[in-house]
């Protein structure tokens, strides 16, 4: 499930349009909505023990899976987000005197609450907070976690025997599923275009998908277009998408690509195209209707299939 590319257009961290483009792979419909939520709400983590609450400082556009779990959203400071499926995260037996955080929330809360990559691992570090698995449609949900910022900064964020383990760094670029991202890393040295002598994969597995993901993004020329350096980074995320049909059961590593979306960091776009819908829609968070403290808005593309090009005026109030 799901491939994550961080690609900055000038050639360098920062320079250019930085982007992150990612898949989200899944073995069924997972009937995800858009919604623009704003400034000024009060949220709660949503476990027994040691639950958080917090008020949104930035006004964000999240992608919700099966219209409740935030897997992945932009800010309106230029700050990314991305959950990725990860078979071997572990978060441990709940300890009450670490701040707890549904997994389904923890996306809404890093967005909500920090505009850099170094805001949000401080406070991994400092505070030590703990996620709870929680039921995916029908499977097990466990993962890790990726954010970016305008800087080109990023770091991946996962839980293993308990414990947090972070890798941080401009150099941080590409993940996908398991393994685990050190092993991943230690896997991708072996082919051609990373150091290795193996030909390029062409599968579906998460190994394969990650090597496939490092190589083209490697590859991409630099441009000083918006517009192109949107497209190009697309065209390196199709790559890795996986195709209906592919998916095995019980197995959320290879599973079809239900959709595609890329958060333009710097010029505060969220783009998205749905796998069964022809053209590309976004929002252009500069424009969005957010008014500070009130319910949030919600596009459906499942509604409107045909939907093309700019959203941001189409959202309606929930309820």
């Amino acid at each position: 499930m799901c491939t994550r590319i961080l690609w900055s257009s000038g050639g360098q961290p920062g320079l250019g349009t930085v982007a992150v483009a990612r898949t989200l792979d899944w073995m069924e419909d997972t009937h995800t909505v858009l919604s623009l939520r704003p400034r000024g709400v009060q949220r709660d983590s949503g476990v027994d023990q040691g639950s958080v609450t917090w008020t949104s400082t930035y006004a964000s556009v999240v992608s919700l899976l099966y219209s409740t779990l935030i897997a992945d959203g932009l800010n309106e400071a230029g700050f990314v987000v991305n959950g990725l499926y990860l078979t071997e995260a572990d978060y441990g037996p709940r300890d009450p005197s670490r701040p707890g955080f549904r997994l389904g929330l923890i996306v809404q809360y890093l967005l909500d609450c920090y505009a850099t990559v170094e805001q949000a691992v401080a406070w991994f570090e400092a505070e030590n907070p703990q996620l709870v698995a929680e039921v995916i449609g029908t499977e097990a949900g466990t993962a890790h976690l990726s954010v970016a910022d305008r800087s080109g900064d990023s770091a991946v964020i996962e839980f293993l025997d308990g414990q947090t383990t972070i890798h941080r760094g401009t150099d941080v670029t590409v993940m996908a599923n398991s393994p685990a991202y050190d092993e991943q890393l230690a896997q991708s040295a072996r082919y051609l275009g990373l150091g290795g002598e193996l030909a390029l994969p062409g599968g579906p597995q998460s190994p394969e998908r990650y090597v496939r993901a490092s190589v083209y993004r490697a590859g991409l020329p630099t441009t000083d277009s918006a517009r192109e350096a949107v497209a190009m980074l697309l065209s390196a995320a199709r790559t890795v998408a996986v195709p209906y049909g592919v998916s095995e059961p019980g197995k959320p590593n290879v599973a079809a690509t239900r959709w595609i979306a890329l958060s333009d960091l710097t010029n505060g776009r969220y783009f998205f195209n749905s796998t069964l819908a022809p053209s590309v829609i976004w929002v252009n968070l500069a424009e969005a209707r957010f008014t500070e403290g009130v319910a949030e808005l919600q596009f459906d593309p499942s509604v409107d299939p045909d939907a093309s090009g700019d959203i941001t005026d189409r959202f309606v109030a929930v309820g």
